[in-house]
């Protein structure tokens, strides 16, 4: 029932995406109250207090203006286009467990591997891989493969260095990732394609990553390892899985950024329309497509099942801010962005202050950049959108390293069985220093454009 439910929903929005009818505007309104009303049974912990608390103070707002009571169906629909990416994502992430991409970069961990700093590199660069393909659910998969390894060290050093190597390179991933959803947002809000953002965005990647990794090898160079380990990977099969993702990955981009530039209805919908054409097509090229729809339907369905968190906070959040919008509660924000406007580079340091102070009251970056967009709507003609497309990307992604109410911080702090406030302890200087470095660099962009 709830995942018909989900689809049904999201089928229905992406029909009125591209088809004008008022009729279709409304069954996706009714259809994502029904869905509202079900998730509600099944969401848990920070997601249904958070979206319980969106969804009054929306429906509180509403009340309060001289609207048709049947335009309150009309008010759901800004957070759709996120739940339908997370609805055909696993059609992606079947497609590395199928061709065993996973497994042959978990061996690549341990191949000669005698030095911490050297381990930290190889967890960095294989979750920074992973990350592009199997997002979020990265982090078990890499924090079980080096437990055992881990425990030849103290605790408190072990449980640093996970949330270091994996978060960091997690956030550095996502940043030039085509299928993370908050860059589809970014780009969506100042109308720009991914290919005019992706070189500066792969040089501050770049850039960080050699930072993070000169970091670990002061760090953890004194500590030495002892890896007992009989299956080592091919390096000729190795480097072949590598070729093979790079290939794929450069194929979606293209399919992508073209699919964009011909149907003109943004980045974040061609994302939801190519993943799924491109995962088959995956499949049938490595001669796996048997296998692939064995794995991929039940996977769907379980994951497509265990969104109910999302659907109702997300939904709810949809709600709140389109509420937010046209109630002009946060016209005061919006003045001060356009004041701030005038002065570019303290215009981008408020953007960034503006995630970080949200990010630490519990507020997903998600529902943060689309209330952001609806309060920069008036100014964003007039300011250098490359520049401030780098902003929003660089800063938004940056709560995946420290924030307390992030996902990924959640995540790892639930296996690790620590508070989360000691994984933002670690992270926060390092993330700290991408934010402003990355504001900097963007502002320099901006001077030469």
């Amino acid at each position: 029932m709830i995942v018909y439910t989900y689809t049904a929903l999201i089928i229905l929005y992406m029909l009125s995406v591209f088809i004008d009818a008022t009729i279709l505007d409304y069954a996706v309104g009714v259809s994502a109250v029904i869905a509202v009303i079900l998730a509600s049974t099944r969401s848990k912990g920070l997601y249904f207090y958070s979206g319980l608390l969106f969804l009054l103070i929306g429906t509180g707002l509403f009340l309060f203006q001289d609207i048709p009571w049947h335009s309150f169906f009309l008010y759901f629909d800004s957070m759709l286009g996120v739940m339908s990416l997370f609805l055909v994502l696993p059609f992606l992430n079947s497609i590395i467990r199928v061709g065993h991409y996973d497994t042959n970069l978990n061996l690549l961990l341990r191949r000669n591997t005698n030095q911490l700093d050297q381990l930290y590199k190889r967890s960095f660069l294989v979750s920074h891989v992973l990350g592009l393909f199997l997002n979020i659910a990265m982090i078990p998969l890499l924090k079980n493969s080096l437990h055992h390894t881990l425990k030849q060290l103290p605790k408190e050093k072990a449980h640093a260095f996970l949330s270091q190597s994996l978060l960091r390179s997690y956030a550095l991933c996502l940043s030039w990732s085509p299928m993370e959803v908050l860059v589809s947002a970014s780009l969506d809000m100042t109308d720009k394609a991914y290919y005019e953002i992706l070189l500066p965005l792969v040089m501050i990647v770049f850039l960080f990553a050699m930072i993070d990794y000169t970091l670990s090898f002061y760090k953890y160079r004194p500590f030495g390892l002892h890896i007992m380990d009989s299956l080592q990977p091919s390096s000729s099969k190795v480097r072949r899985k590598i070729i093979e993702m790079a290939f794929m990955l450069v194929i979606f981009i293209l399919l992508t950024s073209l699919f964009q530039y011909f149907s003109q209805k943004g980045y974040l919908l061609s994302v939801v329309v190519v993943v799924i054409p491109v995962s088959i097509m995956w499949a049938l090229l490595i001669k796996k497509q048997k296998r692939y729809f064995s794995v991929t339907i039940p996977h769907w369905k379980e994951r497509t099942n265990g969104l109910s968190n999302y659907f109702f906070m997300f939904i709810s959040a949809g709600l709140f801010v389109n509420m937010l919008s046209s109630s002009g509660a946060l016209s005061f924000l919006q003045t001060a962005f356009s004041n701030a406007s005038d002065h570019i580079l303290i215009f981008y340091f408020m953007i960034g202050l503006y995630f970080f102070a949200a990010s630490l009251i519990g507020f997903h970056p998600l529902v943060s950049i689309t209330l952001l967009g609806e309060l920069l709507q008036p100014i964003l003609p007039a300011v250098s959108s490359i520049p401030l497309t780098i902003v929003l990307i660089t800063c938004s992604l940056a709560t995946v390293m420290y924030s307390p109410f992030n996902l990924s911080v959640s995540i790892l702090s639930d296996l690790l069985r620590i508070n989360p406030i000691k994984i933002m302890r670690w992270n926060l200087p390092f993330a700290l220093m991408y934010i402003i470095s990355s504001i900097l660099i963007a502002y320099g962009i901006g001077l030469f454009l």
